[in-house]
């Protein structure tokens, strides 16, 4: 071969190795594009499986939440509920020994009431029977002054029945 010719080669060579560098250069630019899309695409999906992954949770932790409340919500209805009838049986007792002892003092007004009324007939009585005696004793005190025939026809007059 001619020094030419191994020139031309030479320089076919230099050209071949630079377009095929360059060539190579692009290939291997597009390769990492692609991976680096491949890769962008990849994240993107881990992302978004993450965030689906996130929103199932929050829904899950939400509805376990939402069932908790409810649960406390009904255990605390039940227990107030329970408060209000031993409340509602502390009353009914309170107004049932109310009532008793409204009879209790009724009953014992009454009595008392009574008391008074038979005291104020005692008083009356013996007011009455003090009067008597007062006049029996000025009877006696006359009867004592007279004669016996004097005192005999008094007796009669009354209505004695020992005027004898």
């Amino acid at each position: 071969m001619t020094p030419t010719g191994w020139i031309v080669a030479a320089a076919a060579f230099a050209v071949a190795a630079v377009v095929f560098f360059l060539l190579g250069i692009r290939y291997r630019k597009r390769v990492a594009e692609k991976e680096i899309s491949s890769a962008e695409e990849e994240a993107t999906r881990i992302i978004n499986e993450a965030i689906k992954a996130g929103e199932t949770k929050k829904r899950e932790s939400i509805l376990e939440a939402k069932d908790e409340i409810h649960k406390q919500r009904v255990e605390a209805d039940r227990e107030l509920k329970e408060r209000r009838n031993e409340t509602q049986q502390l009353e009914r007792r309170l107004i049932q020994r109310e009532e008793a002892l409204d009879k209790k003092s009724d009953m014992l007004d009454r009595k008392n009431d009574d008391l008074n009324r038979q005291l104020d007939a005692s008083q009356k009585e013996k007011e009455e029977l003090e009067r008597i005696k007062l006049e029996q004793v000025e009877k006696l005190e006359q009867i004592a002054s007279m004669t016996r025939d004097e005192a005999r026809e008094m007796l009669t007059l009354f209505g004695a029945p020992f005027a004898k």
